[in-house]
């Protein structure tokens, strides 16, 4: 959260095109990480559980991680002095959090692989 509120001014200007640009990069490597370790809290339950639990596990993570970005853009845009909030930032939130849930589950799926052998 210290991040996304600090001012734009503290962070280098970069030019951009067709509004994909290192900050959506950023935004997407910061936003995996959140769901990715919200699942590895929860590591040890999510291998005792059946397919039905890691699947909605996976599900409510992904639309908690969600929701804080979508919570982020709004600060940006009414209540961050400097920031403004932006579709395409959210976006990339939104892909970086569905990048944080298939790396936790490709991780977990090459863990017991490992362990089936």
């Amino acid at each position: 959260m210290i991040l996304v509120g600090l001012p734009g001014s503290y962070f280098p200007n970069v030019p951009v095109q067709w509004k994909i640009g290192p900050d959506k990069i950023v935004h997407a490597l910061m936003f995996s990480g959140l769901p990715f370790s919200i699942l590895w809290g929860y590591r040890d339950r999510f291998i005792k559980g059946d397919l039905d639990f890691r699947i909605k596990s996976c599900v409510i993570v992904l639309m908690v991680a969600i929701t804080y970005g979508a919570v982020t853009e709004l600060l940006q845009s009414y209540v961050f002095v400097g920031r403004y909030g932006c579709i395409f930032d959210f976006l990339a939130d939104v892909i970086g959090c569905i990048i944080g849930v298939f790396v936790f589950v490709l991780i977990y799926i090459k863990k017991n692989q490992k362990k089936s052998l």
